[in-house]
């Protein structure tokens, strides 16, 4: 199988306290600045602190493949991406890329504000490395893809994000790269244009052939397009493997002090309502008892949520609801439903909420509280509380875990032929 990236020993230093001149007006203004300073002996300039962004990071990537960077914010993954990108030099190792490059860092990388779409289309081809017939070849599924045809002759300083963004994947995705690298830009499009996005990507590795890097703080997304992720802390790479691992592993590390049985305090939490009753911290386990969220088969979960009553008082609406990252609402966990009530004494309450059976696909959810009354007056609503990061859990039957593109919950089910 032919490697597509060969990355050997990479490092990016910088240094704190300093700004490189990136133009040569810049390089003069600032030795315009100094030289005052310097006539007067007062010119010393601090010592600079070296900062790793990346130490001696290694791994290749087949062709085809489409793999997963994974890390926390300041991890170096985007770092590792300028660099694969030719947009900054390593400090040392190397990295071998193997064919044309297109990158999407940030939205509207590489786009001329004051060039139309069309000439931006034009202008990215060429970078490329593309002839003007290839470019005209690929212009009308760029154009559709990223449904900016009304304004394809103005220039894009105009556009909105929503139309800068589908017009960046759009020329990225269908100009040919050999490798693609996505950042984290696709959380600024909404839901439709995320899965039209996340099919392309599926669709350039697996009927293209071309080479995917793929950066998400969204870890169904992660899962469900990648086979294979790199995880990487301060800068190193710290293990490589399959998806499922890596996120397992990420999302432990992450949920440390977080995680089951660990306070989350939400006195501070976005929330509205008349505050006679007032959520104050929240903690949740999953049936396997285990640091994460990595709910069984059998889907039980326990929350134990600590509410503030200005008085004694009966609440007959209190639960929780999960959401996806967009905001739609996928499951309302409410006593109202269930014909029970809650009452809290004056002061400081302790409250257990079980779900017996709550099966979420991987991925990152949204926990809302509410409490109100029967006509909808809300008491306190917390949204949103916390997030919760669901790792995909261990399936039964045919071993098979259902992916979030056929939908966030899966249910308990029997089959009988008639």
């Amino acid at each position: 199988m032919t490697v597509s990236l060969q990355v050997e020993g990479l490092g990016k230093k910088y240094s704190l306290g300093t700004t490189r001149a990136d133009s040569l007006r810049e390089a003069a203004t600032q030795a315009l600045r100094r030289a005052p300073r310097r006539a007067t002996g007062r010119d010393r300039q601090p010592a600079r602190e070296p900062f790793w962004a990346l130490r001696d990071v290694s791994f290749e990537v087949q062709q085809g493949q489409v793999v997963g960077l994974v890390g926390a914010n300041g991890a170096g993954k985007s770092t590792l991406l300028k660099v694969l990108s030719r947009i900054t030099e390593p400090s040392s190792g190397r990295a071998l890329v193997r064919g044309r490059v297109g990158s999407l860092l940030e939205v509207g990388t590489g786009f001329h504000p004051e060039l139309t779409g069309r000439e931006n289309i034009y202008l990215n081809g060429a970078i490329l490395g593309m002839r003007r017939h290839e470019i005209d070849r690929r212009m009308d599924e760029i154009v559709a893809f990223a449904e900016v045809d009304r304004f394809l002759s103005t220039p894009v300083k105009h556009y909105s994000d929503g139309m800068y963004l589908r017009l960046a994947f759009a020329v990225a995705a269908h100009l040919e790269p050999d490798i693609l690298l996505v950042d984290e830009v696709l959380a600024v499009g909404d839901a439709r244009f995320q899965r039209k996005c996340l099919g392309k990507i599926s669709d350039i590795a697996d009927r293209d052939g071309r080479t995917v890097l793929v950066v998400s703080h969204n870890m169904g997304a992660i899962q469900r397009l990648c086979e294979r992720s790199l995880l990487l802390e301060g800068g190193r790479l710290v293990k490589a493997g399959p998806t499922r691992d890596i996120v397992a592993h990420y999302l432990h590390d992450e949920l440390v002090g977080s995680g089951p049985h660990q306070w989350i305090d939400v006195s501070a939490a976005p929330r509205r309502g008349t505050g006679q009753v007032r959520f104050v911290a929240a903690r949740y386990t999953s049936a396997n008892e285990q640091t994460g969220f990595r709910p069984y088969p059998d889907g039980r979960v326990e929350f134990e949520l600590e509410v503030d009553a200005s008085e004694a008082c009966t609440v007959p609406s209190f639960g929780v609801v999960f959401s996806d990252r967009n905001g739609a609402k996928l499951v309302n966990a409410d006593v109202l439903t269930r014909g029970l009530e809650l009452r809290l004494k004056p002061g400081r309450n302790f409250v257990k909420l079980t779900i017996d059976e709550l099966h979420l696909v991987a991925g990152t959810y949204a926990v809302t509280l509410w409490a109100g009354d029967l006509v909808g007056v809300g008491y306190d609503l917390v949204e949103p509380a916390f997030d919760l990061d669901v790792v995909e859990f261990e399936s039964v039957g045919f071993g098979v875990t259902p992916g979030a593109e056929y939908g966030a919950v899966t249910c308990r089910l029997n089959l009988e032929v008639l």
